[in-house]
């Protein structure tokens, strides 16, 4: 919210200097995010009055004007604004003036010139040119009585300074100049000047029928019919300007009282063309089927679940969010009807975003507006509009359904000396609930002190003991609080050696050449239809974007989508990885802690890999990533585990180039080539190759343990065998391994023969394949008995086992 430091002071008027007072609110809770002049640093710009406006001889668009400065003489201007016309009074920029900087970032000095054969002393200024506003359709006109030759950063008050506070939700209360001012007085001690609301007599007997039907949606109803109202008047300067450093828009005279009240006492009304209303109005929940127009010209479709007004015919309004289109006021309007309610915060909150759109009316009723005071509020508008556009006002009609009761909150003093970590005696508190306008009474003594508060109308954030101890701590001050240092021992907790941290293991993924994503855990519906063959979804109830409408139970389609993102760049070469938490359906998830009942959070780790398998370089050739580039990515992320590879199946990977990782008896994820379907559809000139694993499974490791190098020589012995096509190389270090006994250190198979035709002792379907055995013993040297042994247990079990014989 934004607001001028003038309009605070109105209210409020503590001896503290601009910043001074804008660290009291922060310190308080009311952020000012910003504090910046109403206007620009500049020079040499006074109040200029126009006597002459003649025209220029050899210039259509431009105008001599003698002007005067409050000098002995007025000054010769040429200026080209299109209502430069003789008696108005506007900003003249002297010679030797200083502006503010124009597009180009330098700041601009007036010098004597001249416009076509026409000496100029100066130049008049429109608000744009002195920093105000983005106004440049012509001069600033300024107020009748604005003094020519006066400062004109005195006469506008330019070094007003703007407060721009972020406030909390549960500050409501502070969403207008008043509710700062009182919190400010609260905070000081300066005395708050109290705003009276006289009634407006009524000089007519006119009213509007009002059938509040629902109760849930609005409490209270008041509303006042005007007639005779003149709304081609211009809105007072002093409201303009007041608006304007709200960053507020002057739109009409009726509009722009309703939205000053507003920004005055946080009370959002609305103002309706009494003679566009047919019959009297129906206060009640939308119907399905129903359309309104709003003011911004968006036509929407209502429901039961959204409050409207409505008339006989149609609905004219979204309750407590925006008006409609069709009893909108004009220049034409000749008579009104004021409406102020109180609408229920639970019937407003999230209605705004369901149309796509925010207004300042919705962003306060959702938090929650003061019902007390909507009949002082008419009064005051009412008043407005008598003074700026006529009139004649009727009687008000209050009606009242159902408002918030007030529940008592008791606050124990030494309950808020424990949670503070401050002494605090029951005055202190009692005085600083009373000097936020509470009603506060002191109970009991010694250690059974209390203070008990009954919320008022404007507080809807008082409901526990905790709300009234952040209040006696906001006024006490939060730069008064101790620094008080933990009692309890701080241990830290120390990872096991066997387990290693996720930043390891990005640290470990990076080492490998690839660069982290950070995506969201909400993603497309077809992502996970197509991509991890979710059928079935975890839906959000609000999504932030409509294409965002599913939590994510794989992290490959957004891979998928950096990878495209990237491509549609012109870049060649991309390996990209995420560490993330995917969602799911799961009914044996119970409640706890960490978990919630019937939704399954694993975390994983995946990444992709695309184009050039190294970085452009001349050592070796050119050649592109492939799938065992990336298995040996995965074996390197499972080192010192050796992981088993099988053939496998997923929804985003080639049929035939997948494989499932296990780890033990685990399936722990899977690693493949993305499917040529997916491929097309995502126009991919490579198929990318990828892997999605078990995050907590990569976290665990295997602790180093001392073994003796032995003393005694190892034995190497190569092995050329011939089995069918069908069989697999796990299959035949598996057989290799069971045969080899104690002295088998390791096995590697080193070269595949496959002949392009049928001979030399290998039929169609058959491969040779070389495996070199590793032998060792640690108490002596290998004999050659000892070996020929073991390599006839390691030829056996291949024959049993894969049906291998040795090839002649």
């Amino acid at each position: 919210m934004q607001f001028p430091e003038s309009w605070l002071r109105a209210f409020c008027n503590p001896p503290l200097s601009s910043q001074a007072l804008a660290d009291t609110l922060t310190m308080a809770g009311l952020e000012v995010e910003e504090l910046e002049p109403a206007a620009p640093p500049f020079t040499g710009v006074v109040v200029g009055q126009i006597l002459k406006a003649e025209q220029h001889p050899d210039a259509d668009r431009l105008r001599v004007c003698a002007v005067d400065v409050g000098a002995a003489e007025p000054l010769s201007i040429v200026c080209g604004a299109p209502n430069a016309r003789v008696g108005i009074k506007v900003p003249c920029a002297t010679v030797g003036a200083q502006l503010p900087p124009g597009e180009d970032g330098k700041p601009f000095k007036i010098k004597k010139g001249k416009l076509r054969g026409v000496e100029s002393f100066g130049m008049l200024c429109s608000a744009r040119e002195l920093g105000i506003s983005q106004d440049a359709d012509g001069l600033l006109e300024l107020a009748d009585d604005a003094v020519p030759g006066k400062d004109i950063r005195e006469q506008l008050n330019l070094d007003d300074m703007l407060f721009t506070l972020k406030l909390t939700p549960n500050l409501a209360h502070c969403l207008s100049v008043y509710g700062v001012a009182r919190e400010l007085s609260a905070l000081t001690g300066a005395p708050l000047q109290d705003p009276s609301f006289p009634a407006v007599a009524a000089s007519i007997g006119d009213t509007l029928a009002v059938d509040v039907q629902d109760a849930d949606l609005c409490g209270r109803f008041s509303g006042r019919v005007v007639k005779g109202v003149n709304t081609q008047v211009r809105t007072p300067a002093w409201m303009v300007d007041r608006l304007a450093r709200c960053g507020q828009r002057s739109v009409s005279p009726l509009v722009d009282i309703s939205n000053y009240v507003m920004f005055e006492f946080g009370r959002p009304s609305h103002i309706f063309d009494l003679d566009k209303i047919h019959g009297g109005l129906q206060v009640r929940w939308g119907k399905k089927g129903e359309q309104l127009k709003l003011l911004n010209g968006n036509t929407i479709e209502v429901d039961e679940q959204v409050g409207v007004i409505a008339d006989d015919r149609e609905v004219e309004s979204l309750a407590g969010i925006m008006g409609g289109d069709a009893t909108a006021v004009s220049d034409d309007t000749k008579n009104i009807y004021i409406e102020a309610a109180f609408w229920w915060p639970k019937a407003v909150a999230g209605r705004s975003r369901r149309f796509n759109f925010s207004t300042d009316a919705g962003h306060r009723f959702e938090r929650g507006v003061d019902p007390a005071q909507t009949v002082e509020h008419i009064e005051r508008i009412t008043q407005l509009v008598l003074d700026v556009c006529g009139g004649q006002a009727g009687p008000i009609v209050d009606q009242t359904t159902e408002l918030p009761k007030a529940k008592p909150v008791s606050l124990r003093v030494a309950r808020a000396c424990k949670v503070l970590g401050m002494p605090l005696t029951q005055d202190q508190c009692l005085k600083a609930l009373q000097g936020l306008g509470l009603d506060a009474t002191a109970e009991g003594q010694g250690a059974s002190a209390s203070v008990t508060v009954v919320p008022p109308s404007f507080r809807f954030d008082l409901e526990i003991e905790e709300d009234l101890i952040e209040e006696v701590a906001r006024v006490v001050g939060y730069d008064n609080l101790p620094a008080t240092p933990p009692q309890a021992p701080v241990t830290a907790k120390v990872r096991k050696e066997a387990r290693r941290g996720p930043y390891a293991l990005r640290r470990e993924l990076a080492h490998l050449g690839y660069q982290e994503t950070i995506n969201f855990s909400f993603v497309e519906e077809k992502w996970e239809r197509d991509l991890a063959g979710n059928a079935d979804p975890v839906r959000l109830l609000n999504p932030i974007a409509s294409q965002m409408s599913v939590m994510r139970s794989s992290l490959l389609g957004s891979l998928v989508a950096a990878l495209k993102y990237n491509l549609d760049r012109k870049a060649s070469r991309v390996r990209v990885f995420e560490l993330g938490r995917v969602f799911r359906k799961d009914s044996s998830v119970q409640e706890s802690d960490t978990t919630v009942a019937g939704f399954d959070q694993p975390t994983r780790v995946a990444a992709l890999a695309y184009g050039a398998n190294d970085e452009l370089q001349w050592g070796t050739a050119d050649r592109k990533v492939d799938f065992f580039d990336v298995k040996g990515d995965v074996e390197a992320l499972l080192s010192p585990r050796r992981p088993e590879f099988k053939v496998g199946e997923h929804p985003a990977m080639h049929p035939g180039r997948c494989a499932e990782v296990w780890l033990g008896d685990r399936c722990i994820g899977h690693v493949g080539e993305l499917h040529p379907k997916w491929r097309q559809e995502y126009d991919l000139p490579l198929a990318p190759v990828m892997f999605e694993l078990d995050q907590e499974v990569l976290l665990d490791r295997e602790v180093p343990t001392f073994e003796r190098v032995s003393r005694y020589q190892p034995v190497e012995r190569d092995l050329a065998i011939v089995v069918t096509e069908s069989v697999t190389h796990a299959q035949v270090m598996e057989a290799v391994k069971a045969g080899g006994g104690q002295w088998l250190r390791h096995a590697v198979l080193f070269d595949v023969y496959r002949p392009k035709a049928a001979g030399g002792g290998l039929a169609e379907d058959e491969k040779s394949l070389a495996v070199r055995l590793v032998l060792n013993r640690d108490d002596a040297t290998l004999t050659e008995e000892e070996i020929d042994a073991t390599v006839k247990k390691v030829l056996s079990s291949l024959g049993d086992c894969v049906g291998a014989r040795l090839r002649a």
